[in-house]
């Protein structure tokens, strides 16, 4: 158990960084002409929204979920507060990329809105994509687990389907993580809590579309961060490659456009099914904070056996 919650953590990390190189790019013949098989971390290039980022870093999602679990790691738990003002401190001087969502929380709360009043609207399923300290924190516990990854997403993405989507992922992997195949756990999380929703639709078409291609079916369901086209894309990959993390991250990043929100659910939802032995070592060994991730996941874990 412990091993697949770490590697959760890792591969969602991972999954990040091996999309930074030619993240938001989405003409997908030029990502294969130009890098060819993308299976191994790249330095984004001078024209990228990452030009300031190197080999081994973050896009500003992996940033912020790093935010994130040194936030639950020095507290032992998910503090809203103590996460906001971590969030806010990261972006002070950030020398990165500022997405829409990003500028509209910061807007309101220099505007006076509280933390938990400050989120932008957007429908970007990214805000989403953080999730997975919050996993491994209360993997025994799923009542705070889903009130945790609703309030952490809500902060910052506030849109109602955003939101679901985080409980869904939240709920899909404590499954995952007692035992359950991924499909069998987003089939069941969707009968139990979500039909009759448009996250329903989404994973059935994800779930359906497993023995299709993967870069032409992300295409058909749409490339960018919004929730409305990332959803049945995660679904697909995770669908698709159950057995094999390795290739779903790599698929996702060839897919193109959003592949760092996108991969980072799918590297959680896989990381947590097949454990480390499915996480490619030089993927690990080549992130630049992989070392102090495993330091604040062993932080966590003390915490919570004291």
């Amino acid at each position: 158990m412990n091993d697949k919650a770490r590697t959760m953590v890792l591969a969602s990390f991972v999954a990040d960084s091996l999309a930074l190189g030619v993240h938001w790019i989405y003409d997908v013949h030029r990502i294969e002409k130009e890098f060819g098989r993308l299976d191994n971390p790249l330095k984004p290039g001078p024209d990228s929204y990452h030009a300031t980022k190197d080999k081994g870093d973050f896009t500003h999602y992996g940033d912020q979920a790093f935010v994130l679990l040194e936030s639950v790691a020095a507290k032992g738990k998910f503090d809203p507060e103590d996460f906001s003002a971590r969030w806010r401190s990261l972006f002070k001087d950030y020398h990165g990329y500022f997405d829409q969502a990003t500028k509209g929380t910061l807007q309101n709360l220099s505007l006076g809105k509280s933390f938990q009043d400050a989120g932008s609207p957007s429908n970007d399923l990214a805000g989403a994509s953080r999730i997975a300290s919050l996993v491994f924190c209360y993997r025994d516990d799923l009542d705070n687990l889903v009130e945790a990854s609703r309030t952490q997403t809500r902060m910052t993405h506030n849109n109602a389907l955003v939101i679901a989507g985080a409980e869904f992922f939240a709920r899909v992997c404590w499954k995952v993580l007692k035992g359950a195949s991924p499909i069998s756990a987003m089939t069941d999380v969707t009968r139990e809590k979500f039909q009759k929703t448009p996250l329903s639709d989404w994973v059935r078409q994800g779930v359906e579309s497993r023995k299709q291609e993967s870069v032409p079916t992300i295409l058909r369901y749409g490339q960018t961060c919004h929730v409305d086209e990332a959803f049945a894309g995660v679904v697909h990959l995770i669908a698709k490659y159950e057995e094999d993390l390795k290739e779903a991250l790599t698929q996702s990043v060839m897919a193109g456009g959003d592949s760092a929100g996108r991969g980072m659910l799918v590297g959680m939802v896989l990381g947590a099914h097949l454990g480390s032995e499915n996480l490619p070592a030089a993927w690990l060994s080549g992130l630049k904070k992989g070392e102090t991730i495993s330091n604040l996941l062993d932080e966590l874990g003390l915490k919570q056996k004291a």
